[in-house]
């Protein structure tokens, strides 16, 4: 059984540096790595950054994040991917990695993610260029996670990303912004790459549980979502068989 404890949407800040921090006190006792789906920081700066590195730095478990939308924000996500890197977090954009999570292989790859919409209301890459560079952002990401999600030589592949890869946990947010929250494009590189597991953050108002078009499970674990400081997702790998959850809860705050 390998034990992931997933959180998103921490939106840290120096006035209250340490708070997150002080609610993963167990975690090393409950989880065997800790995933973070992005939107670290509010406004994207390198002090947030900083923040966002000492809530995460020596959890006793490895952690593995990506950025959002408000880690973007302020031009500074280069900087701040390099903070969080030098506080021993893996930060992904577009790659993966494994991990040896008692004597089981597990492999994350992921990355912020982007737009555009869900099957029958979807944007397209038509017409002007601005249009066309916001549908190809997309494109282009989920060509490189969909290579990423393949090249893990591992025994569960989980999928990381801020904005979401299904529509199913956008329920609870406008439907005209669901366009701006995920994409099925996200989903299409999800079920082409045999993951156990999509985790993403970035809805809200959403709903933590649902599925992408393939039948992959997908979580949004959003803090305002899932109400906790990270939910717990227990993947047991039986011989010869897929993953399967074993469990699934959440931690106090």
């Amino acid at each position: 059984m390998i034990r992931v404890a997933a959180a998103g949407d921490l939106h840290v800040g120096p006035e209250v540096a340490g708070t997150y921090r002080e609610r993963l006190s167990a975690l090393a006792e409950q989880a065997d790595v800790f995933l973070v789906a992005g939107d670290l920081t509010r406004h994207g700066t390198v002090e947030e950054g900083r923040v966002a590195a000492g809530e995460l730095r020596d959890l006793g478990v490895p952690v593995v994040a990506v950025l959002g939308n408000h880690d973007y924000h302020s031009g500074a996500e280069e900087e701040i991917a390099e903070v969080l890197r030098d506080a021993g977090v893996t930060v992904l954009e577009g790659d993966g990695t494994v991990l040896d999570c008692g004597g089981a292989r597990l492999g994350v790859a992921g990355g912020k993610g982007f737009g555009g919409g869900f099957e029958g209301h979807s944007a397209s890459d038509f017409g002007e260029p601005e249009m066309k560079a916001f549908v190809r952002h997309t494109k282009d990401f989920s060509g490189r996670l969909a290579a990423a999600l393949q090249a893990l030589d591992a025994d569960i592949r989980i999928s990381l990303t801020h904005y979401s890869p299904a529509e199913d946990t956008l329920a609870g947010e406008p439907p005209e912004i669901h366009a701006f929250l995920g994409s099925y494009l996200l989903g299409e590189a999800v079920d082409a790459s045999d993951v156990a597991l999509a985790i993403h953050g970035h809805a809200h108002k959403g709903t933590e549980k649902g599925l992408t078009s393939g039948g992959v499970r997908v979580r949004n674990v959003a803090l305002p979502v899932i109400q906790h400081a990270y939910a717990m997702y227990c993947l047991d790998v039986p011989d010869g068989t897929e993953p399967e959850f074993a469990a699934e809860r959440v931690s106090a705050w």
